[in-house]
């Protein structure tokens, strides 16, 4: 029976890596995977998915109106698909994690998501709480707070460095606009 997986954890703790090299192991193997990203996230240009380690591969993107059941079955019955990856899960809709959840219920396809838990606020993402209430399996990644500590914390930061504590929940950046802290540091830098 196929599982639906959320590998979640702060920036930086290389959730595209980990995503790419699953992919890679896959089709080392001969099978065919099928890659997903957040339309939104727009920063690795003709590669869709992009690690800051340099690796980097080309995939589908979906937005909040993608059908993932609808766009992914079909393919999946023309040829077996042996692994569906998600990178940037948090930009999934509710309704896009239960139709990847019946995905792997019904058309028995592993479904690997990889994520950001929470937002700059420490608040859900839309998607990862429905990925954090019913995946079969959580995994946490783990980033590292300059204090050496387990960062779980995504800190947002204008130009100067400083927090930013309010304004949209996606803002799409890099190491330029958020910093991996632990708690402790975290609600320091937003005192």
């Amino acid at each position: 029976m196929a599982k639906l997986y959320f590998y979640y954890a702060s920036m930086n703790a290389g959730k595209s890596t980990t995503l790419l090299q699953a992919d890679f192991n896959y089709r080392e193997r001969g099978m065919t995977t099928m890659l997903w990203t957040a339309a939104v996230d727009d920063r690795g240009g003709e590669h869709a998915i992009e690690s800051r380690i340099g690796l980097h591969a080309q995939a589908h993107r979906f937005t909040p109106e993608t059908d993932m059941y609808a766009a992914i079955a079909p393919l999946h019955g023309a040829g077996p698909v042996a692994c569906v990856l998600v990178d940037e899960a948090q930009f999934l809709t509710a309704a896009q994690v239960w139709q990847l959840a019946r995905l792997a219920d019904e058309a028995n396809v592993p479904v690997l998501c990889y994520g950001l838990r929470t937002d700059f606020r420490g608040g859900l993402f839309p998607g990862s709480a429905v990925l954090l209430g019913i995946a079969d399996s959580l995994i946490e990644l783990k980033a590292v707070c300059h204090c050496g500590r387990k960062a779980i914390m995504n800190l947002r930061v204008d130009e100067t460095g400083r927090a930013v504590i309010d304004g949209a929940q996606t803002e799409i950046g890099g190491n330029d606009r958020y910093v991996a802290l632990c708690r402790k540091h975290f609600s320091e830098a937003r005192a």
